[in-house]
This record gives structure tokens, C-alpha cells and sequence, in this order.
């Protein structure tokens, strides 16, 4: 399964009522380290069937990235029930993001 596109329109049913935890990944297109990301974002999406993965383009939700206080890119936030479990800032490898989870 792909990463989601999240934006404040389906937040509430991808992220807040996930019966699975989330892993959000708060990047933009002109951002150099977030491009990096993409692809071990996208890797745990279609590797990972036991979370859901899904990424918000700061520029087009910011109340999405003002909501989670976020002051650099790329962030990732892991959620369960809900709830923020973990976060991070920068580029991190597949295996630092994985224990995240």
C-alpha cells in the first residue's frame, strides 16, 4: 500500500480513527532532505501492511503542520489511537524511522 495523501479533509477518518498506528511524514516539494525521505517513506508503506503511512505537503495544509508545531521539514510523527507516540525532525535512515514505531 502506498503512503496517503492527508489533508485537513480526511485527517480526522485516515489519522484520528485508524485502527492501525499512523506514521506521518510532514514534508514539501522544494525541500532537499524531505526528497530524500520519500523514498524509505514509500518503502514502509508497501512494506509495513500493520500501519498506515501518509504524508502532509506543509504549503498546501498548514493548519495541519501549525496543529503538530512544526518549525522544520521533514518531520515525522507517529500516531496511535490518535495520539502522538513519537516524533523526529531531518532525514533519518529507514532503520531510524522504523523504531520509531
Amino acid at each position: 500500500m502506498s503512503a496517503i495523501h492527508i489533508n485537513k479533509n480526511n485527517f480526522q477518518e485516515e489519522v484520528l480513527r485508524s485502527d492501525k498506528p499512523v506514521l506521518l511524514d510532514f514534508w514539501a516539494p522544494w525541500c532537499a532532505p524531505c526528497r530524500m525521505v520519500v523514498p524509505i517513506i514509500e518503502e514502509i508503506a508497501d512494506e509495513r501492511p500493520d500501519i498506515k503511512v501518509g504524508k502532509i505537503n506543509v504549503d498546501e495544509q498548514p493548519e495541519l503542520a501549525n496543529q503538530f508545531h512544526v518549525m522544520s521539514i521533514p518531520t515525522l510523527v507517529v500516531m496511535k489511537d490518535g495520539k502522538i507516540v513519537n516524533q523526529t525532525m531531518g532525514a533519518r535512515p529507514k532503520t531510524a524511522i522504523l523504531s520509531m514505531l
